[in-house]
């Protein structure tokens, strides 16, 4: 129980540290990271060209958080290299295993060199690999059935994964995306929101120290990586130093995974062993550390390669090598009296063990000018005698002999030691590995009696933490409820000390606006007073119907005084008509605010007083369209009867001449007050008739949001009806005593093909095998009666309410396949005659 509960938090962990996506697929990650010598290709695919010089096979193994049980380990075998001039290479196979989920897959990578100039090359690099991914059903360890894990299936994936790189004398410089493209054989689908999707860029620098002594000619390498994800940022870096002498040292640092160090050396010229050390830091501290281990064969190289490390390293052990003795061609002289001239053999410098060289006597000869490309050069040599020579090089050989034949016997004595000590070793191996099986048998059965007894343990803890929970939640319900009923209380202060604060400041604003206006109109009279005394001390003025004009005899200012009275009585009518609008407006806005606030409380669960009823818009809406028919009469007339006093006025100065005439003055000033007016009578109108306008709109919304809100409540209402008729007939239908018949159960409407719905309140989505349709409440308690004695109690039902019907089912899944699956397996139950899928999605 303990391990398997332990599984599932590491298997959750790792879905989400190495990017698993739904349903079990894993998004493509090597842990390459920790090294920079092999599996280069798995960090930019660009690296099994750039700067390598021979060809690799190496297997791998890391092993992540090791002090924990099934703990992720990788398993890496590749061959890379650098294959021809312009050409790089690789093969991979792979198996990565977190907890209980396994990836197993391939990857071929391929890398094309173009060179620019002596110094510059550009590299382009792309691994495609194909992986399965899913459940280790050998790890599961558990005593009860999990669904969650039956429906996390197998996946096959293939990634692409391009890189390119830029190098020149000390520094490259480089970019790769992984998992450009991930295509999931299984769903034949993209793998969409990939979070193991990233862009990586590199900066790398590579040179030689330049020393006397151990660290002489060494190679030191440093790599800084950037890669960015969708979500996260990784930095990274590592540097590796490598002495000639066969070892090298490395040390890195990554955001995510933490710091490591580890250490190479050449077992042989061909055979390398690398080990690397890991240890979590920041978030992933509480993992502790990790162990990677490398084994490696270095093929030797025909010749060498530009762009590249050529690098001539020793190794732990180095063989002996046996000295090939060349004799020394004997040279005629035509003439005898000439010295002989013998070309000394070239020294070549090895890091391997000294070989034998064989020492001749030499004499001295004279000196004599020997002339080569047309330049005498003296040269004094020593050259041996023929018969001292030979005898030399036969001696040598034979003690070289007598010595290989003593070496070969002491190494049979040596192996027949190994032998006999290698049985001896296994002979306690075997007696150790026995007596430790019994160690173990012994603790396994002491371990299952301590589980049996932890288990009985557990048992009763979670039976007491069942009651604590029922006690807790019957608290916690009271304490809400009670929390609920002071919170309200409380709203209700706040809202009634807002909606006095509210009522205070709009009275404050009705006295200020009150007042203000009472002001404009005091100096306005007293101005319209003032220029009534001015004109009356100049001009007499008379009153018609209310309205002053001045008094003339002239049949031009008698029209004007006529069409001036008509014009003012109209400009009344027309103020009159605008006020009767805004009061609509002013009542609608109002009708408006009620009903949002009705809205509001009723979703926040407050009814202080009973919906307001919705009122007949039709007769208002007629009194609104007849005043706004009024205004527009109204304010054509009035255009009219202005565009007549201006023709009047201009018609006037035709005989009267004198603009300053204070007849002419009057009326001109009287028809660009009229105009004025007219303008702004224009744009309330216009603004009373937009702002109605937006009053209906969101009138229309509120409707709707008060009629949604109503169907909601009745929705939820019958829900929770639904919930307690299928729980008190469950809790009630004994199991019937006779079996049951096809016939007794009436299935309602039969489904034929797979049939889909959409906005299925309180349904997840999925595959429903359904064995009844009713539209009747009665049918359908009818049918779950009959189930439910029949010994299905796990029946249920799901309503539509598009089409009113009640779905009944009792089981549903996740993929179509196993839907279809159970269909055709189903059991001859007397309620299934009638199943049938049914698909539920948003």
């Amino acid at each position: 129980m303990g391990k398997y509960l332990f599984l599932h938090i590491i298997l959750l962990a790792f879905l989400q540290l190495f990017h698993a996506q739904e349903n079990g697929v894993v998004a493509l990650d090597l842990p390459v990271r920790n090294g920079l010598r092999f599996n280069r290709y798995a960090i930019n695919p660009a690296f099994s060209f750039v700067r390598e010089q021979n060809k690799y096979i190496s297997f791998t193994n890391k092993r992540q958080w090791v002090q924990f049980d099934d703990a992720p380990q990788t398993y890496l075998f590749s061959y890379s290299g650098r294959f021809r001039e312009n050409i790089g290479a690789g093969i991979g196979l792979f198996q990565q295993d977190y907890g209980v989920l396994t990836t197993f897959g391939g990857t071929l990578n391929f890398a094309y060199n173009a060179v620019l100039n002596s110094n510059s090359n550009l590299t382009f690099g792309v691994n495609l690999s194909f992986y399965q991914s899913g459940i280790n059903e050998g790890k599961v360890v558990t005593n009860f059935p999990d669904p969650s894990l039956n429906n996390i299936p197998n996946n096959s994936v293939i990634a692409i994964n391009p890189g390119i790189n830029y190098g020149t004398t000390f520094f490259d410089f480089g970019l790769s995306v992984n998992n450009m493209v991930a295509y999931n054989f299984s769903t034949s689908q993209m793998l969409e929101d990939n979070p193991g999707q990233s862009v990586q860029a590199h900066v790398m620098y590579t040179g030689y120290m330049n020393t006397r002594g151990f660290l002489d000619q060494s190679k030191f390498s440093a790599l800084i990586r950037s890669e960015f994800m969708s979500d996260n940022t990784v930095f990274s870096g590592i540097a590796m130093l490598t002495v000639p002498k066969g070892i090298w040292m490395q040390a890195g640092y990554n955001s995510l995974y933490g710091v490591s160090g580890g250490i190479g050396l050449n077992l042989t010229k061909e055979i390398a062993l690398e080990y690397n050390y890991e240890q979590a830091i920041g978030d992933l501290s509480g993992f502790g550390n990790s162990h990677e281990i490398t084994l490696a064969y270095k093929f030797k190289k025909a010749y060498r390669f530009n762009y590249a490390d050529d690098d001539d390293e020793e190794a732990l052990i180095t063989p002996s090598k046996r000295t090939k003795s060349i004799a020394a061609r004997r040279k005629v002289a035509s003439n005898s009296n000439r010295p002989r001239v013998v070309r000394q053999p070239r020294t070549v410098k090895e890091n391997t063990v000294k070989e034998n060289t064989v020492k001749v006597d030499t004499v001295k000869v004279d000196t004599s000018a020997v002339t080569t490309n047309n330049k005498e050069i003296e040269q004094v040599t020593e050259t041996p005698t023929e018969e001292i020579k030979a005898e030399e090089v036969a001696r040598l050989q034979a003690e070289q002999e007598a010595k290989l034949k003593a070496e070969a016997k002491l190494k049979e004595e040596q192996e027949a030691q190994a032998r006999l000590a290698e049985e001896a070793r296994q002979k306690a191996e075997r007696e150790r590995l026995a007596k430790l099986a019994e160690e173990r048998r012994i603790k396994a059965e002491q371990e299952a009696k301590l589980k049996a007894e932890l288990e009985r343990q557990r048992q009763i803890a979670e039976a007491a933490r069942l009651k604590a929970e029922a006690e807790a939640k019957l608290k916690a319900e009271q304490e809400a409820q009670q929390a609920k009923l002071v919170e309200e209380a409380r709203l209700k202060a706040e809202r009634e000390a807002q909606e006095k604060l509210a009522e205070e400041a709009r009275l404050k604003a009705e006295a200020e606006a009150q007042a203000k206006l009472a002001e404009e109109n005091r100096l306005k009279e007293e101005a319209e007073a003032k220029a009534k005394a001015e004109q009356d001390e100049e001009i007499a003025m008379q009153e018609l119907d209310g309205v002053l004009i001045p008094v003339a005899k002239d049949r031009p200012a008698l029209e004007l005084a006529d069409l001036t009275v008509l014009t003012e009585k109209a400009k009344i009518e027309q103020q009159d008509l605008l006020a009767q609008l805004k009061a609509k407006v002013a009542s609608k806005q109002q009708d408006l605010d009620d009903l949002k606030e009705e809205n509001d409380l009723s979703e926040q669960g407050i009814y202080n007083t009973a919906p307001k009823a919705f009122k007949s818009i039709s007769a208002e809406n007629r009194e609104i369209e007849a005043i706004k028919e009024d205004i527009d009469n109204i304010i054509k007339s009035q255009s009219s009867q202005l565009s007549e006093l201006e023709r009047l006025y201009n018609e006037r100065l035709k005989s009267v001449t004198d603009r300053s005439d204070k007849i002419n003055v009057f009326y001109l000033q009287k028809i660009n007050e009229l105009k004025s007016q007219q303008n702004q009578a224009l744009v309330v109108k216009a603004n009373l008739l937009s702002e109605l306008e937006s009053i209906s709109v969101a009138t229309e919304v509120e409707r709707k949001r008060r009629i949604k809100r109503a169907a909601y409540d009745n929705e939820q209402a019958r829900y929770q009806k639904d919930r307690e008729t299928l729980k008190l007939l469950k809790q009630i239908t004994p199991l019937s005593n006779e079996p049951l018949r096809p016939e007794d159960f009436d299935s309602g409407e039969i489904l034929s093909n797979i049939q889909i719905l959409k906005g299925v309140n309180h349904t997840d989505n999925g595959f429903y095998l359904v064995v009844a349709v009713h539209t009747d409440v009665n049918k359908r308690d009818e049918f779950l009666r009959k189930a439910i004695s029949a010994g299905q109690t796990n029946i249920d039902f799901f309503f539509d309410v598009n089409s009113s019907k009640y779905y009944i089912y009792y089981q549903k899944y996740d993929y179509i396949e196993a839907a279809n699956s159970a269909m055709q397996s189903k059991s001859s139950a007397p309620y299934n005659t009638n199943m049938s899928v049914v698909k539920i999605e948003d």
